[in-house]
């Protein structure tokens, strides 16, 4: 569809989740989009989108373990503010306890939340490989 240019069809105005924040240095690609683990807690992939309810817009923020194929931890919120994600995180480190002892690799995008100074110092309190 890309490449044809086309997109679904949609109704009411696009939203736009993840506004890039090009002022602030992206982390290196350690994934090189390469979406694969051989073990569990090797690569978690992190992102959110939005969701049209009868109430309005909601917001769903999530933490996927890509080995196990499975939702780690995960946020829904009325915004789109940094806590938000840093919840979804919070939940998947609890949930799962990575050991400091084996490199568990984070990669998101580079939307504002994600690069945000909690959000980074979050993750290095934390022991992970950022992107």
């Amino acid at each position: 569809m890309r490449k044809l240019d086309l997109e679904g069809a949609r109704r009411g105005k696009k939203v736009r989740t993840t506004p890039p924040d090009m002022a602030r240095p992206c982390p290196l690609d350690l994934v090189n989009r390469q979406f694969t683990a051989h073990r569990p807690d090797q690569l978690w992939v992190a992102d959110f989108t939005y969701v049209s309810t009868w109430q309005g817009q909601m917001f769903v923020a999530f933490v996927t373990d890509v080995y196990a194929r499975r939702i780690v931890g995960w946020r829904v919120s009325s915004h789109m503010r940094t806590d938000f994600v840093v919840d979804a995180l919070e939940q998947a480190l609890h949930a799962r306890q990575p050991s400091n002892a084996t490199e568990l690799i984070h990669h998101s995008d580079r939307g504002s939340q994600d690069v945000s100074i909690r959000y980074t110092e979050r993750l290095e309190e934390a022991g992970l490989c950022r992107r």
